[in-house]
Parts: C-alpha cells; structure tokens; sequence
C-alpha cells in the first residue's frame, strides 16, 4: 500500500513539473517579443532584433529589469532567426532545448521520469526545490557571473588567484544534493583566497556555452585564464586536492640546511626578496601556495618543515622558534631577516599586509618597464611626490663597493617619499644615456640621478650629481644635502627628458615561450582527451586519423613511384642552357615560378568564399580579413601582404578581404560584439555611411565563433614633402602614381603596427569578442 502510495505522489510531482514547464513555454512568445508578426521575414527579424538590443542592452540602459527584458531578447531571437527552431515553435509551440516532434518529446519525457524515478532520494532538500529564478539559493547570489563580468574582471583576476566555478540551473536534482558540500567548501577555501563564482545556465547560457558546460552540475577550475573541470566526486577533500592540483608546481622550495644559503642568495639573480615559512606541518600548507601564487612575481617562497630532521643549523642561526609559525623576509642581506611576524593562527590577512610591505629590495635593480611604474609612480598631486634616487652602474667585481655605498645610504635613510634603485648601464643604455646626456665624465664609471616621474607617457624631471658617484662620505653629504633641498624646493630638479619603455632583462627568449605554450597545450588536449566526451573528441581524432591517412598513403604511393622510376627513367643528361626562346617566354621562367617576398595569397570574402572560408573553417583554423574599399584596395593589400608575409608558413592560417563598399551591414553586426572593449562608434547615428572602417583587420574563429580586432591608427596629415617612393618592395612600381602618391602612403600607414598585432594573435594573447553566430553575408 505504501509503495502504491509512494507512485501516485510521484506522478503528481512529474505531472506539476510538466504542467509548469508548458505553462512557461506558452508564456514565452518570441513574435510578440521582438514585436513581429509571424509572417516577418528574417530581414524584419533581425532589424527588430538590433533596435532593442541597443534599446535593452543592461550597459546602456538603467532600468532595472533591462537585464532580464535583454535576455528574453537574445532568446527570441535565437528561435526566430533559426529555421527549425522556428518551425518547431510555430508548430508545437515549443521554445526548450528539447524540440522536436510529439513523438520525440513523449520518449524524452518518459527518460527524464526514468531517471527521476532512480535517482530521486526524499530529503529536506526537497521541500525547498528551486521550481523558479526567484526561489534559487540565496548564498549563490553574491557569486552570480554574467559573461562581461567574467571576461573583463575574473579572467584577469585568475592570474592572481585560482578561481572555483560552479555551473547550475533550475530543475536539477543534483545541484541541490551537492549543495551542502559545496557551501562548506566554499566557506573554507574563499577564506584562503581561492575566488568563487557560480553560473546559472539557464540565464547565462552565452557563459556557459563559453566556458564548456555541456551539463549540470559542472565544477571548474579557471587559473591564468585557463579553464579545467573537476571529474571526481563531490567532496570535500576532491575539492580541496582540485584547487590545490591547478597551482603550478615549483611555487614554494622545500628548504634545509643544505640548500637554505643558496636560496636565500639568489636575491641578486632573481632581483626578488624571499621568503621563508616555519611551520610544523610536513607538507606546505594550501594558504602558503595561494599566497606564493598571488605574489610570485614579486617574491620567491620557501618552506621549512620544523618537525624534520636537518634544519639545526637553520634554527639556530636565525633563533626560530618551532612551536610558532614563523615567516621571514630576506632582502639584500642574508644573515639577518629584513622583516619577522609570528603567529599560532596566520591568516590571509595578516599574511598580505606582511608581504604587500616587503615586496621589493631595498635598492631594486630597474629590469622591465612594469618594475619601474611601480617603484617610481607618476606624480599624481603636489602633496604625493616620490622621487626615485637610481645609481646607474655596471656589473661586475668592479662595482660592488659602489654598490655596496649605495645601498647602505639607502637603508640609513628609508623614508615614503624616497625609493632607492639602481640600473645597469650596458643593459639599459637608452635610459642611462637620456639621464646621464652622453656625459664622457661617466664613462666607466657609476652615477646617482634623482628623478620624478610627471606622467605615464615618459616625461621625468631629473638632476645628476655633478660628479662620479664613488660612495665616499663626501658623496654621501652631497646626496643627502640635495635630498634635503628637495623638500622645500622641487624646482631644483632643473632637468627635463623623455623616457623610452625599459628592456624587460627577465623576460625568457621567445624560443622558452614558444615551448612553454606547446608543453600546456598538450596537457590540455591530454586532459580532453581522457574526461571530455566522445562526441566533443570526434573532430580531433578525425583530424588525427586524416592526417595519419594521408602521411601512410603519401609514403607508400612514394615508395611505388621511386621503384617505377628507377626502372623506367633513361640515364641523365648533362644540363643544357635555356634555348633563346625558352628565356623570352616570360611565362614558363623558372624564376616566375617562384612567388616574389612580399607574395601573399589574399582571397575576397564573398557570398560565394564565405561557407568555406568562415562558417565551415575547421577548428583550429583562423581566417584574417582586410577590410578595404575600392578607392583603398590597391594600397592596403600591399600593405597588407608586406605585414603579413613572415607568417604565411602557418597552414592554420587564411587570409581574406572584404569589400566595405559591398558589406557594410554585416560588418557593423559584427562589430557590435566588440563595443564592451573596442571603443566602435554608435552604430545608427546620422553619420551612419560615413564612418571609415578601412584598414580594420578582424581574425575570425569560425568553429568557436569568435573574433579578435585590430583598429589602425589614427592618420596624420604629415607626408613627405618630396613625395618620394621610400618603400624598397615597390620599387618596380614607382612609374605608377597610384602606389606611391602621398594618399597611397598614408593609407599604408594604417598597418604600420599589424604585424606586432599578428604575433599577439599567435600568442594568444589577444582579446577575444564572442558572438552567438554568423550573420549572413548578403
């Protein structure tokens, strides 16, 4: 009798759950949202569709339901601007993932109750099902996602710290029976400094798509931008070891007395402080990684296991004390710590104002531009003046008393608005001879400049000391009476100059970042390759198995072919010289066989070209694509194949031009995905055919839908006064006004930068605009 009970009540809940699904299907009429009829054209859609996108869009307008009012928006769409979909809601009135036929929709709903009736388990849980968006998890709310949000702001967060993501949606079962172990984690690891956001896909479908969520409930992981999913069992240690497993694994140095001395002195090769933990825990605890992860650009960490035998020598020596964690911070001096905390109870608080303290040296060495923002601000107010007090040197034995002078100066004398740095001549010689002024005085020798930043753009006021800096006591009275002077008189900083960007000395040569990228992309698709799905696998491996198709047959028709020929060929002969005529035929010349440097195959993107050139690209393949008019055709596309020829070796890459005269409609769709980042103009203004779009080049993705931009820059009306052919690549065209008119060479200059532009885009290191599909091109 129970059991009997027990089928009728869940055949009650099954018969609500459907009820409530067609009660919200029949609500949702996607004509009378875009406010066509059903006998609208796709035309009359997708203009409907534009006007209240920008109408509705949550960043342009304030209401504050513009955000769901968007959303039903970019839903109708969807079903109206696909045939099938349209078909099946004009039909069936069915606007779900699942539509189809009666038939089709009664043997999944038989499935899902299949499912339900399994797995379903009574709990309190229950009770508080999420049936709609207004009844979610409340503790979810803080951590809601919405895709520009995530774009813009967690994905550059992620190179300071590990994000945990979770994907949900409304009617999932198994969201509500991992939610009390997702709530204790989450309150564990956010305390740490682990970021923490959720995804409800039902809302944020754009997101998840994006993210690779095929399902729910989905766990991921996203650090340094990149994304990797959690396939164990929900609990808490699996979590846990899954944010602890995507940290790199040379963050933190296991540290004796073997090795304690040489850590410490790296201080110089590496230009960092270090830092070491005490602590009686035999393995490094996840707080201490996150941290190292979050500044490791700045400091090197080390761990000192208290309980293990072999840091005798190391206790002793810096007087620790095992039964208190302990971290100390060692800057230019080894035998002694710059800066000590203890603590029974180290929290991430107290951890980072420690740190944030001691980032740098006390007398850092001056080794990328980013360094030197941060140790010499731009003055932003008379009351905030910094100055930068820089020994410019050189390396070697030779110095090292000067440098030594220098540094002791700089710690008697450790104030806010001072910040001692130091340089090395032969590495930095562009900004060593903008302050020294080509000096023969200096030559050989060390210096001292005391200089202030006034903006980002390079402009510094400066003063060097009349003499060579040699650290005597006399030098030491002279700089300290300057820097006395300075605080009631700036103005004695009489000197001026323009600084260019430092060279980054640290940075690894591009043949390290090239195998650095390779080695994490493969242990990317090896990831994908053993937890993705099989039906997301089939591209690959049919690509895989094409390629080993066509290597096999390439090597077995070879080996017939050379047996052949070998048989059949006559013996050689001598080389004769081309007859007279074959050297006048201009058009069978060896030598017009070989395509000229500079030599790019550029096809036009047309109605015909752009199935297969975009929509049907195959994954891993980009498409480059010019935009140009026909007044600017000739000029770009030289320009164009100039920038672009050194990486037409790679077989990924397709380049095409579109005709701005033929296709201005489509390309302003397109760019509106790009208008959160991309600083594109109001699309429908009175200037609306007015606007110059030559000379922008878009890279699409066609599998992934997605693009990146290059904008030219801005022309400038100085020319040439001369008005002469300067380009070496032209030189066989210079009777032809066209390409060498001073129009010509300022059209040219729109891409003077894109060939820095492309090596971005190979990196991968270019922002990416997403966009839910193709626009027809018509």
């Amino acid at each position: 009798m129970e059991a009997k009970r027990l089928s009728i009540s869940l055949v009650l809940v099954l018969f609500l759950i459907l009820a409530l699904q067609i009660l919200s299907a029949v609500d949702f009429d996607p004509y009378r949202i875009l406010g066509v009829s059903r006998m609208a054209s796709q035309a009359d859609i997708k203009k409907a569709y534009k006007k209240l996108a920008r109408e509705w869009h949550p960043d342009k307008n304030k209401d504050p339901g513009a955000e769901d009012k968007f959303i039903q928006i970019s839903k109708a769409y969807e079903i109206l601007s696909n045939e099938e979909k349209r078909l099946n809601f004009d039909h069936y009135g069915d606007v779900g993932e699942n539509q189809g036929y009666p038939q089709q929709q009664q043997q999944h709903q038989q499935r899902q109750f299949h499912h339900f009736h399994k797995s379903f388990y009574f709990d309190e849980s229950f009770f508080h099902f999420p049936f709609n968006s207004d009844r979610r998890d409340s503790s979810d709310e803080k951590y809601l996602l919405h895709f520009s949000h995530y774009v813009n702001e967690i994905v550059p967060d992620s190179f300071k710290k590990p994000y945990l993501i979770k994907i949900t949606s409304d009617w999932c079962f198994s969201c509500i029976h991992i939610e009390p172990v997702w709530k204790e984690v989450v309150q564990e690891l956010e305390a740490l400094g682990v970021g923490i956001g959720v995804v409800h896909a039902g809302y944020e479908r754009r997101l998840a798509h994006h993210l690779g969520a095929h399902s729910t409930p989905s766990i991921l992981g996203l650090i340094n931008g990149r994304i990797t999913f959690f396939h164990n069992a929900v609990v808490r240690e699996n979590l846990r070891q899954f944010v602890e497993s995507l940290l790199p694994g040379n963050l933190v140095e296991k540290i004796t007395d073997k090795n304690y001395v040489k850590f410490l002195s790296n201080w110089k090769r590496e230009n960092k402080p270090h830092v070491l933990l005490f602590d009686h825990m035999p393995l490094v605890p996840l707080l201490y990684k996150l941290t190292a992860f979050a500044y490791r650009d700045y400091l090197s960490f080390g761990y000192v296991y208290v309980g293990l035998g072999g840091i005798e020598e190391l206790s002793s020596q810096y007087n620790i004390n095992v039964y208190v964690p302990t971290m100390m911070v060692f800057k230019e001096h080894v035998d002694k710590p710059a800066d000590v905390i203890q603590s029974r109870g180290m929290k991430k608080q107290l951890i980072d104002d420690f740190l944030s303290q001691n980032k740098f040296l006390m007398a850092s060495r001056l080794t990328s531009q980013k360094l030197f923002q941060e140790l010499c601000p731009a003055k932003k107010s008379h009351r905030q003046r910094k100055y930068c007090v820089v020994l410019i040197t050189g390396e070697g034995d030779k110095f090292a008393a000067v440098y030594e002078a220098f540094l002791a100066f700089a710690m008697a004398n450790t104030k806010d608005t001072l910040r001692f740095v130091h340089v090395y001549g032969s590495s930095q010689r562009e900004f060593a001879r903008a302050l020294l002024l080509d000096d023969d005085r200096f030559w050989g020798k060390s210096a001292v400049v005391i200089l202030e930043r006034r903006n980002n753009a390079g402009r510094v006021v400066f003063r060097a000391l009349e003499d060579p800096w040699s650290g005597s006591k006399e030098d030491n009275f002279i700089l300290l009476d300057i820097l006395d002077q300075l605080r009631t008189d700036p103005g004695s900083l009489s000197s001026d100059t323009i600084l260019t960007d430092l060279n980054d000395e640290l940075a690894p040569v591009f043949f390290l970042r090239w195998i650095y990228s390779a080695v994490d992309y493969l242990s990317e698709s090896w990831d994908s390759l053993f937890h993705s799905n099989w039906r997301e696998m089939m591209p690959l491996l049919s690509l895989i198995f094409s390629a080993l198709f066509i290597l096999f047959g390439t090597v077995i028709i070879q080996a017939f072919s050379d047996s052949g020929d070998e048989r059949d060929s006559p013996p050689p002969k001598k080389d004769e010289p081309p007859s007279k005529s074959d050297r006048n035929d201009t058009g069978f010349t060896k030598d017009n066989r070989i395509p000229k440097k500079g030599f790019v195959e550029v096809t036009e993107l047309t109605d015909i070209t752009y199935m297969s050139n975009l929509v049907r690209l195959r994954p891993g393949h980009m498409n480059v694509v010019l935009i140009l008019s026909n007044s600017t055709k000739t000029p770009l596309l030289q320009k164009f194949a100039l920038e672009v020829y050194t990486f037409t070796g790679s077989s990924c890459l397709h380049f095409s031009f579109l005709s701005l005269d033929k296709h201005r409609e489509w390309l302003e769709y397109v760019l509106e995905f790009a208008q959160d980042a991309a600083p594109i103009p109001n699309q429908y203004d009175k200037h609306f055919l007015e606007r110059d779009y030559t000379g922008y080049v878009l890279a699409l993705n066609g599998h992934k839908k997605y693009f990146c931009l290059f904008k030219p820059r801005k022309l400038e009306g100085g020319v040439d006064p001369l008005g002469h052919c300067n380009d070496p690549n032209l030189a066989e065209s210079q009777g032809k006004s066209s390409s060498c008119s001073p129009r010509a060479r300022l059209v040219k200059s729109k891409l003077d930068q894109l060939s820095l532009w492309m090596e971005r885009l190979l990196e991968g290191s270019l922002q990416r605009f997403y966009i839910p599909s193709w626009p027809a091109l018509d």
